[in-house]
């Protein structure tokens, strides 16, 4: 990734961070990746990077913890995370944990 996630226009960093986590925790099930760096603008590590949430379902998640989870994640984002994200929030699910989830009716 190095200074093309730096370098990459908003949309750009979304589908970089889709397709680096997509290709580490083949296969998944689902992923959708936010950009929240609007919601943090002014606040003080703001300039250093974006703020992202990233909800993906994946069965690589099978059998493991929340922090287990959370560095899979992270070391698929190492090179961005070091440069060009401020923060990411995560919801890492296996697919049984998405299927138990109450759905949400259609607005």
């Amino acid at each position: 990734m190095s200074d093309v996630f730096l370098n990459a226009s908003p949309a750009e960093r979304l589908a970089l961070i889709e397709t680096r986590l997509t290709e580490a925790l083949a296969p998944v099930e689902s992923i959708v990746v936010r950009d929240d760096s609007a919601l943090h603008a002014g606040h003080a590590g703001a300039s250093a990077g974006g703020h992202f949430h990233v909800t993906i379902v994946a069965a690589a998640f099978m059998g493991k913890a929340r922090v287990a989870r959370h560095r899979l994640v992270y070391d698929a984002l190492a090179e961005a995370m070091q440069r060009g994200i401020h923060a990411l929030a995560i919801t890492a699910l296996t697919p049984e944990e998405a299927a138990a989830l109450p759905r949400q009716a259609p607005l």
